[in-house]
């Protein structure tokens, strides 16, 4: 039976129209983006881009929790402070994403496995004792000419649930997070009933392997158009979309919705959740919050520029992301808002 303690922790991840601030990105792709920005890809660096993140004044008023990637809950501040305990001292719940990647699917061209599943369980005990109090596990689908495959979403859908069984086995909450992917010409009906059919193949999978839902917290796509296709909807179109097919997908006793942002800009992300929570809200069995990456830090990420006297003007522009965030939770965003940065 799951613990009042996993519930509690569940609910205080999507409480107070706050969300989380997914700071996960791996070694790698870190470095993708370091080396964009012209920035140095190295330790050091990485580890002065994620103080500055935490460190930054305020953001406990609009975060409720940080996703952290092995290096960063291992990594101390300048003063020898480490990173994990300043994330808890601001009021942020600290977590740690633990899936390994993905790779290709063999016999799927196209197709992503997501793998990490081998001494999960053993990482989670560690992490616990570090101070983790949930988890994150991504799986990928593509959208295209018979993609994606039964296979795929089956294969992934497993692995989603053997994860959050363990993760809650462990003390934890599990985010559990399919995503639809952005990429490609794909409509936003196809990607909404690729959404269904991914959706109903993971809570049919967490139903099997005796997952808690009002332990967990889903970490969907919003149901949007491919990048390149030639009909983009209106923001209020997408947040139609999108709750329509979480409605017919995601059972009521799921604890929260935590969106990704997927590659969406960060404006565009804010006002299709505001959209969400102005049209439907407070008729939805499940609060509908934010675990955005990109969407939140690129702004930032620009300004700091890896230089220490960016550092104060780097923040407040973070602060701005989180506080139009929060704003969007509660129905209150509005393009206005990117005007007047207080």
């Amino acid at each position: 039976m799951i613990s009042q303690q996993i519930i509690s922790v569940a609910k205080a991840m999507v409480a107070d129209d706050k969300g989380l601030l997914a700071m996960d990105e791996s070694t790698p792709t870190c470095n993708k983006r370091f080396e964009k920005a012209g920035i140095p890809q190295t330790v050091e660096s990485r580890r002065a881009y994620r103080e500055m993140i935490v460190t930054t004044p305020g953001l406990g008023k609009f975060i409720n929790g940080a996703i952290l990637y092995d290096e960063t809950i291992r990594q101390s501040g300048k003063d020898g402070t480490p990173l994990i305990k300043m994330i808890i001292a601001a009021g942020i719940i600290p977590g740690i994403k633990v899936d390994a990647g993905t790779k290709d699917m063999p016999g799927h061209p196209g197709e992503k496995i997501t793998e990490g599943l081998d001494g999960l369980s053993v990482r989670l005990r560690e992490y616990s004792k570090m101070g983790a109090c949930f988890a994150k596990w991504r799986a990928i689908f593509a959208v295209g000419d018979g993609i994606p495959s039964r296979d795929c979403i089956k294969a992934n859908a497993h692995a989603l649930a053997g994860y959050a069984v363990l993760c809650q086995e462990a003390g934890l909450v599990p985010i559990v997070e399919p995503e639809v992917l952005m990429d490609g010409s794909h409509t936003m009906e196809q990607c909404g009933e690729a959404t269904e059919e991914v959706l109903r193949e993971v809570f049919i999978q967490l139903s099997i392997q005796n997952v808690a839902l009002e332990g967990m917290v889903l970490k969907p796509n919003m149901v949007v158009p491919g990048l390149t296709c030639p009909v983009q909807e209106t923001v209020d179109e997408t947040a139609d979309a999108t709750v329509r097919y979480l409605l017919r997908a995601v059972p009521d006793s799921v604890q929260g919705i935590a969106f990704l942002s997927g590659g969406q800009s960060a404006e565009l992300a804010s006002a299709r959740l505001n959209a969400m929570n102005v049209r439907f809200g407070p008729q939805l069995p499940w609060p509908l919050a934010f675990s955005f990456a990109r969407a939140i830090q690129q702004p930032a990420l620009e300004i700091w520029h890896g230089e220490p006297a960016n550092v104060a003007a780097a923040q407040h522009a973070l602060y701005h992301r989180a506080r139009c965030n929060w704003a969007a939770r509660r129905g209150e965003y509005s393009a206005s808002m990117e005007k007047i940065r207080a």
